[in-house]
């Protein structure tokens, strides 16, 4: 039987990297100082969201943790803390959840990496996307996997290259019709 991503939030891991629920007392200051990194808030996928994930205090922070706290609770998404296991450190979030849309992404897992600069790197994002992709299908029972890298991302395109994503000509629509572009794409 496979088991409901929304009843509980499963913890995933390699040697390195363990992806588990966020933890507002434990993780919020690690997490400010990934969305206040100006090097790294470029990188993110903020398509089709309501604001621009670059926060310079705690308050912002802990309201943010909250909401994805609560978007969870509904069922949209599932938002992981990215920990490195050496340092005990969350240094990055992922975000995952199928999207049903009239587009090509329909029934896509769409995949959402936000990592400290310093973890922009392709063994890095290589070894959070191995722990990731071969679990999306028996989480989110998607046919396929997307997620969003522009062409300065340069370590990070390598490593999707690596993990076997292409680059797709097709454009995610999002709910007010804005065209978004520079999805790779992979089968699960």
């Amino acid at each position: 039987m496979m088991m409901d991503v929304y009843d509980k939030i499963p913890m995933l891991e390699s040697n390195k990297f363990l992806l588990r629920e966020i933890k507002e007392d434990t993780d919020t200051e690690d997490l400010l100082k990934v969305y206040s990194d100006k090097e790294a808030v470029p990188l993110f996928n903020s398509d089709n969201c309501v604001n621009g994930f670059y926060y310079v205090s705690i308050k912002e922070m802990k309201a943010t943790i909250e909401f994805w706290k609560d978007e969870y609770q509904k069922r949209y998404y599932v938002r992981w803390a990215v920990v490195d296991k050496r340092r005990n450190q969350a240094i990055g979030t992922i975000e995952l959840f199928n999207r049903n849309a009239n587009d090509y992404f329909n029934n896509c897992g769409l995949l959402r990496l936000d990592l400290r600069s310093d973890y922009e790197k392709q063994d890095d994002i290589a070894d959070i996307l191995s722990i990731i992709v071969p679990k999306t299908k028996e989480l989110f029972a998607c046919d396929k996997l997307a997620t969003k890298a522009i062409p300065i991302a340069k370590e990070r395109i390598k490593a999707l290259e690596f993990a076997g994503f292409k680059l797709s000509d097709e454009s995610l629509i999002g709910h007010d019709g804005t065209k978004y572009d520079s999805y790779y794409v992979r089968e699960v």
